[in-house]
């Protein structure tokens, strides 16, 4: 059972056997300028997607639907959910994104207020700083106390739900609040809710999640069928990508400094912290030489390969680089640090300048 409030690693082999998850490799060439996390394997499954893929050629109406939790500081992890959009907003898009405050509130106890504050100087800040085009009539952004549309849609889903089948999903019944066991419901609403005829009525629809997310995914997928006759909904896709390791190994989690690299990090703390992280190299130098390192076990390697080269004939030349012993993890380190402080350097002038932003799409006038 995955818990999608915990911050557990999940066994993605055994999650694809389990619910029918399918490879995202077997669709990468029917996609045309695929993302780099999908052609690099960092987006490994998903669910119904060449429904996706089919809007795309055809340039047919889709949405994406991808929430934030106000709870705490992003972290370079978050960025992938943000370099997706901005891929689905190049590829025609139209992007649905909550601010799960009730969920916020419910799950960790944080008041609506702060919330509101956290989603306006952390998170909407930084999908600014890093790209995302919040001036786009094609996005919606929302909190989910505030969107008596999504409110509404969850309690008219709620009929057809039960304890047993939540309990089954989830786990929990007993051991919660009541407004945490409802607030899957939100969340199944805001995925739902682009389908109603007020936003354009039925469209293919895709979640990009970590896999930890999952069983709202499944939630929403059944939920979908039931009320099909009454709503036309089409079964949401979604996709699956990678959690990225933490420096010490493990999860990066924002509630754990020591394993994150935070984006309101200033450059220099950045670079230092990915100084820091967990390699894959051999005990000895000479061993390195003889047998070369590991990139799989690098956590350097790792954020190069998600967030700091672009360039695939870069990466593949630093990868036999390393297996090959010809580079060391000294010098690894010290070019991705660098790396590391460049991008810093250029983010933190672009939130100085988002925050104003950000200010205004969530103002109460």
């Amino acid at each position: 059972m995955i818990d999608p409030w915990s911050s557990s690693i999940v066994d993605y082999e055994k999650l694809k056997e389990q619910f029918g998850i399918k490879p995202f490799a077997d669709l990468i060439d029917e996609i045309k300028n695929p993302h780099p996390l999908m052609s690099r394997g960092i987006i490994f499954g998903h669910r119904d997607y060449k429904r996706i893929v089919h809007a795309i050629k055809e340039g047919n109406s889709y949405s994406v639907v991808t929430g934030m939790m106000p709870s705490g500081k992003m972290h370079i992890g978050h960025k992938m959910i943000v370099d997706q959009l901005i891929w689905y907003q190049k590829n025609g898009a139209e992007i649905f994104i909550p601010i799960a405050d009730m969920e916020s509130y419910s799950a960790r106890g944080i008041d609506f207020e702060t919330s509101r504050e956290l989603a306006i100087y952390e998170y909407i800040t930084n999908y600014i700083a890093l790209g995302l085009n919040f001036e786009n009539k094609d996005l919606h952004i929302y909190l989910q106390s505030e969107n008596k549309m999504v409110v509404d849609l969850a309690y008219k889903l709620a009929r057809k739900v039960n304890l047993s089948e939540m309990k089954a999903i989830y786990g929990f019944l007993t051991s919660t609040n009541l407004a945490h066991l409802y607030v899957p419901l939100i969340q199944v609403a805001d995925i739902l809710h682009p389908q109603l005829e007020e936003c354009g009525g039925p469209k293919p629809t895709v979640v990009p999640v970590g896999p930890d997310q999952d069983p709202h995914i499944r939630l929403t997928r059944d939920i979908a069928e039931r009320f099909k006759s009454q709503f036309n909904f089409i079964t949401p896709s979604s996709t699956y990508h990678r959690f990225i390791t933490g420096l010490i190994g493990g999860k990066m989690s924002s509630s754990k400094p020591k394993t994150a690299i935070f984006l309101s990090d200033t450059p220099e703390v950045a670079a230092k912290k990915i100084k820091t992280a967990k390699t894959g190299g051999r005990e000895s130098l000479d061993e390195q030489r003889e047998r070369g390192g590991v990139p799989e076990d690098c956590v350097v390697y790792e954020t190069l390969l998600y967030h700091l080269i672009p360039s695939d004939n870069k990466l593949k030349e630093l990868y036999h680089e390393c297996v090959e012993g010809t580079i060391m993890c000294g010098e690894c380190k010290q070019k991705a640090s660098e790396m590391m402080r460049d991008f810093f350097q250029v983010l933190s002038k672009k939130r100085e300048k988002a925050k104003y932003m950000a200010e205004r799409i969530l103002s109460k006038d």
